[in-house]
């Protein structure tokens, strides 16, 4: 009566043990025990296979390489009769449970089951029986019943082949060999693209890696791998981790705190056996540049995932902290996520979703998501954008007032130049006037050039903005030969078709390398975006122009020839004070300012502000205010300052004296 009892209630048992989890594979059947046995849980080949004797019930499945040498052994009910039981795999935590009748196994969970390898084998020879009502389900299938046999055998799909830490290990080892690999700049989208898929590769071992304890780290160089364990509960808490601390880099380490929210709206979702966290510490900035170079705090790069699940839109932010020094006071740490580009082979960093806490040695990153964070590194951060607005709208309304007054001020030059000879200096103005009006035109139509969807038209515009402001600059840089002839020379002496050579070096010489830089490589002109920092929301937007997009071509070809131009004009524009200042006349005294002033405007001179942009806090923001002013408006002060000097020389008909500063002033008509 009792071994029909146990017929009767050991199938109920059996399949609903752990019935509200879901499983991978179940594997069920009912068993004879006709004498004192038990389960015997070993590795084995690639898969799961059942092999029943009347001595034991023996289950194979493949054991990491530290456990090979071991057995577990699990003793059976005493009560003889048919037992009805299942195994269940659950894929997510990579564990195998047995329900035995009323009895219920963690195989593998219990250590002091286990039994030296060889001990198990000593046994008497072992007898085979036959498994009855067999059945099996894979997790997506139907329930398929199998004939009588003792032996079956359910061989690992290539997606669910067993991971080790040895091959974890090996593929951290590979990673790091080719993110060590510089990238060829022709192919760095594509190398980028390949790295981070066999990065993506490495998340899915990790996320199924058979791991010995609750908690595992792997890697030593560019790239660590961390996996939480986390065991579910009725009352999720929150889940913090810690870093290594680095000491002598920019970030020193990091913590991680998540959210109980975060493991309840995965149980909402659906019954799991574990929870498994992975953290990556990279330590690269190899796999994650953007189109516009961006740097990162430290190269550093910290995945944050939850595997088999999309986390988005938690109600309790994600709070990565990150440790460093002092920084510089010209920067601005943001935090940003990466955003892939499905489209294309690149990505791009962006702060959505993300408020940035900083502080003095450290950054808080509060996020409502989980995927790759990092600290961008936001320089001149007081241009905000409420001062970038008026930035914008100071240069828009200086740029076409400039760009009218310049052609005005051209057209009356053309027109005298019919009614009287013109000397070679107001030739040298007019060239001048007609880059200005360029440049002006050019940046003025630059940033609508970059809204459009064509990239040829923004490589044009690039192009022809980066023309625009060379010849802007060499014919700065002519107005100080112009001035070091009339001044320096003692005797002027007569050249063939000089101002012919003049107009081939001033437009010869920027045509010439902005082809060169072209030819180089067509992609060096382009959109270029400019980060903006939005000191309300914490978050970065970008003003984009059609411009250079190297940032080391636009540092060595323009700040350097400027530099260049601004030392040669600088001197020349000493040697014209020197020599106003030893004729000291009586009575000239703001005639000597007013050609003074032209002349720094003509030389370039208030260019110079730029280098002040490389400051930081109020100075470095008024400087750029003074510098957007003045030479937003560099035309327009050529007008003002041609037509006082017009009006001085009406007034006063012996202006024309044999002062030096007269020789670059207009006469009268």
């Amino acid at each position: 009566m009792k071994v029909l009892l146990l017929l009767l209630l050991s199938p109920l048992q059996g399949v609903g043990a752990d019935g509200h989890r879901e499983e991978d594979f179940r594997f069920c059947g009912d068993r004879n025990q006709t004498q004192e046995s038990s389960v015997v849980y070993k590795d084995g080949s690639a898969g799961i296979s059942i092999q029943n004797t009347a001595q034991a019930l023996i289950i194979k499945r493949p054991f990491s390489p530290n456990r090979r040498n071991s057995s577990y052994k699990y003793s059976l009910p005493p009560t003889l009769g048919r037992y009805r039981f299942c195994i269940y795999w659950f894929e997510s935590s990579r564990t195998l449970r047995l329900a035995y009748g009323k009895q219920s196994i963690l195989l593998g969970g219990d250590p002091s089951s286990s039994i030296p390898w060889g001990q198990e084998s000593q046994k008497t020879e072992r007898t085979s029986a036959y498994i009855f009502n067999v059945s099996y389900v894979i997790k997506g299938g139907k329930n398929t019943s199998m004939d009588a046999n003792d032996t079956y055998f359910f061989p690992a799909s290539a997606e669910n082949m067993p991971v080790w830490e040895q091959d974890v290990e090996k593929q951290l080892t590979a990673l790091d060999s080719l993110i060590a690999q510089p990238l060829a700049p022709a192919t760095g989208a594509t190398e980028q693209h390949r790295l981070r898929r066999k990065l993506s590769e490495l998340e899915k071992m990790l996320a199924k890696v058979e791991l010995e304890g609750q908690n595992q780290t792997f890697g030593e160089a560019t790239v660590h791998a961390t996996v939480l364990r986390v065991q579910p509960s009725r009352a999720p808490q929150h889940l913090t981790f810690a870093s290594q601390r680095e000491e002598g880099g920019e970030v020193q380490g990091f913590t991680v705190d998540l959210p109980s929210s975060l493991f309840m709206m995965v149980k909402e979702r659906e019954e799991v056996v574990e929870h498994r966290v992975l953290l990556m510490d990279i330590n690269r900035q190899t796999m994650f540049q953007d189109e516009n170079s961006s740097h990162v705090l430290g190269d550093k790069v910290v995945s944050i995932s939850l595997v088999d699940t999309v986390v988005a839109n938690l109600s309790d932010p994600v709070i990565l902290t990150f440790f460093h020094g002092q920084l510089p006071r010209n920067v601005t740490p943001v935090c940003v996520f990466w955003q892939e580009d499905t489209s294309a082979s690149s990505g791009s960093w962006d702060s959505y979703g993300c408020t940035t806490v900083t502080g003095s040695s450290q950054t808080e990153c509060r996020c409502n998501h989980l995927t790759y964070f990092a600290l961008l590194m936001v320089s001149s951060p007081e241009i905000t954008a409420v001062h970038r607005n008026y930035l914008s709208i100071i240069t828009y309304v200086g740029c076409l007032i400039s760009a009218l007054a310049s052609i005005c001020t051209i057209f009356f030059l053309y027109f005298r130049s019919k009614q009287r000879d013109q000397t070679t200096s107001m030739y040298i103005h007019m060239n001048l006037l007609v880059a200005i009006f360029l440049l002006d035109v050019t940046f003025l139509i630059s940033e609508h050039l970059a809204a459009s969807s064509s990239e040829a038209i923004c490589t044009a515009g690039g192009l022809f903005l980066h023309f625009s402001l060379l010849s802007c600059l060499t014919w700065m840089g002519i107005e100080g030969y112009n001035l070091y002839r009339l001044v320096i020379e003692v005797f002027n002496a007569y050249h063939d078709h000089f101002l012919l050579k003049l107009c081939l070096v001033g437009w010869g010489f920027p045509f010439f390398c902005v082809m060169l830089i072209f030819l180089a490589n067509w992609t060096n002109y382009g959109p270029f975006s400019i980060p903006i920092y939005e000191s309300i929301n914490g978050r970065t937007t970008y003003a984009t122009i059609c411009w250079i997009t190297s940032p080391l071509i636009h540092n060595i070809v323009n700040l350097g020839f400027f530099s260049l131009v601004f030392l040669f004009n600088s001197v020349m524009l000493g040697a014209m004070v020197r020599e106003i200042l030893q004729q000291n006349k009586k009575g000239h005294k703001l005639k000597h300012v007013l050609a003074l002033l032209g002349l720094s405007i003509l030389l370039g001179i208030p260019w110079a502000l730029i280098f002040f942009s490389f400051t930081s806090g109020v100075f470095c923001l008024v400087s750029l205010y003074i510098f957007t002013i003045i030479n937003s408006l560099q035309g327009f002060l050529i007008f003002l300052w041609y037509w006082t000097m017009v009006l001085q020389a009406r007034k006063s008909p012996d202006s024309q004296s044999s002062s030096d500063s007269a020789k670059l002033q207009p006469s009268s008509s």
